[in-house]
């Protein structure tokens, strides 16, 4: 079994927008190590300041340096059929499966991680980049940053690892480990315990901050997708090296993990999540008092710091809703802003207005009809309580919703012996938008069985 210790300098953290500057492979046998090739590669791009900072690599070094396509032929050579080494292993491994791809190679190889393998055999050390790790074990790195003096300092390592743990290694590369796929800081035990049940999952970084919160009806399964494949784009990459961590939050089905999900990105708002934060309402039915004294009703695209009287996922929506309102109430559909007429509207002509467009009608008569109008629109608003199963045999999930807005939610036993309305104080009391409550109004729909109505269905 040979290895190949590998390690690259690039002009930035992801493979799909960088380029290679210099690589250094050694050989491995499992008992002696030899170094086999170190080259300056062009990457045909600026080096940035920052990066010459950090590996003294330059522009004018490299300019005379072959380019990746130019040793490409030899770096497959090199790694075909051999088991790929490296600390912090999918970074280096990304990088040159990309490129050798761009170059018309198809190449994979069993990989080791000697963070990961580090942290297994040699644990207890407070950091494990090559650096500090080095120190610590008083191997000797010259030209840090460089290929050559990494690659070295690296290969002196997997040995000591070999020597100490060789069964660790053996376990790590077997096809049923998913040592290698997983992030170089997150430990195995704290992946194998996640349960497979529905709930929700939160990735922490190195100091316990959430940096992503998902859900899943099957959390492993779910997790181990995130690790899965060799995605060389620069969110994937970053995201990878930063999770050091899995919490996580049993539900007991999959829409009270959609509703927690929604709850936890709005309470945490961490960094990397991003589809649930653009989410905003569409429009709602708002009022307002005009120069006149008259009560206004209009639909609008939402207002943040406004408060609807109601919420629309589209405008058809709102204009049906409303229309019904002006049809059952009497109410004046210029004064609604759904006619944009001069003088009285077209209801008035047919007798269905009562004239407050031109002043024939008070203004606190026509309020007061408003006032009805939104009264009975409260009214209509659904109560109920969604129940189904819960997080274990002797427990059920309940979703409340009061006058068209989320309450709670929560479990309850079923040995409590309490009515459904006396377990509504026992929930847990929720901020809601309306993403949330279109998801509990479409499951309420597709499973009506599970619905307990308090007021009239809507």
């Amino acid at each position: 079994m040979e290895y190949a210790i590998v390690d690259i300098e690039t002009t930035g953290g992801h493979a799909a927008g960088n380029a290679i500057t210099e690589i250094a492979i050694w050989l491995h046998d499992g008992v002696q190590i030899h170094p086999v090739y170190e080259t300056l590669v062009n990457p045909k791009a600026h080096i940035p300041v920052h990066i010459t900072a950090l590996t003294g690599i330059s522009n004018e070094m490299v300019e005379s340096a072959p380019t990746f396509e130019e040793i490409a032929p030899t770096i497959y050579q090199l790694l075909e059929d051999r088991i790929f080494v490296a600390h912090n292993v999918n970074f280096d491994y990304s990088f040159i499966k990309h490129h050798l791809a761009i170059c018309g190679y198809t190449w994979n190889a069993p990989k080791l991680c000697t963070v990961r393998l580090s942290r297994k055999i040699l644990p207890g050390f407070p950091s494990y980049s090559l650096g500090k790790l080095c120190q610590q074990l008083n191997i000797v790195i010259e030209n840090r940053h460089r290929a050559g003096g990494d690659a070295h300092a690296t290969s002196t390592l997997f040995s000591m690892l070999l020597e100490k743990g060789s069964e660790v290694v053996q376990t790590m590369l077997r096809k049923t480990s998913k040592e290698q796929t997983l992030p170089p800081n997150l430990p195995k035990e704290n992946f194998e315990q996640l349960p497979a049940i529905p709930g929700v999952y939160y990735f922490k970084d190195q100091k316990g901050k959430v940096i992503y919160v998902g859900k899943a009806k099957h959390i492993k399964k779910r997790v181990a997708a995130h690790f899965s494949g060799q995605n060389p784009n620069p969110q994937r990459q970053n995201f990878m090296r930063s999770i050091y961590s899995i919490d996580f939050t049993a539900c007991g089905t999959e829409l009270m993990a959609l509703l927690l999900e929604a709850i936890e990105i709005k309470r945490l708002w961490p960094e990397n999540n991003r589809a649930l934060k653009r989410f905003e309402p569409k429009y709602g039915l708002y009022t307002y008092e005009d120069q006149k004294g008259y009560i206004r009703l209009a639909i609008n695209k939402h207002q943040r710091f406004q408060a609807a009287v109601c919420s629309f996922g589209n405008l058809s929506e709102a204009h049906l809703h409303l229309n019904k309102l002006i049809r059952e109430h009497r109410l004046c559909p210029k004064l609604c802003a759904i006619q944009r007429v001069k003088g009285a509207c077209l209801y008035y002509t047919n007798d269905n207005c009562s004239g407050a467009c031109v002043g024939e009608e008070d203004k606190d008569t026509y309020n007061k009809r408003v006032g009805a109008a939104l009264a009975n629109l409260e009214q209509e608003l659904p109560s109920f309580a969604l129940v189904d199963k819960g997080r274990s045999d002797d427990e059920q999930s309940c979703i409340w919703v009061e006058k068209g807005k989320l309450y709670g939610m929560g479990y309850i036993a079923y040995e409590s012996n309490i009515t459904l309305k006396e377990a509504k104080g026992t929930l847990t009391r929720y901020p809601a938008n309306d993403y949330m409550m279109q998801l509990i109004m479409h499951h309420a729909s597709d499973y009506p069985q599970r619905v307990h109505w308090f007021s009239s269905r809507p």
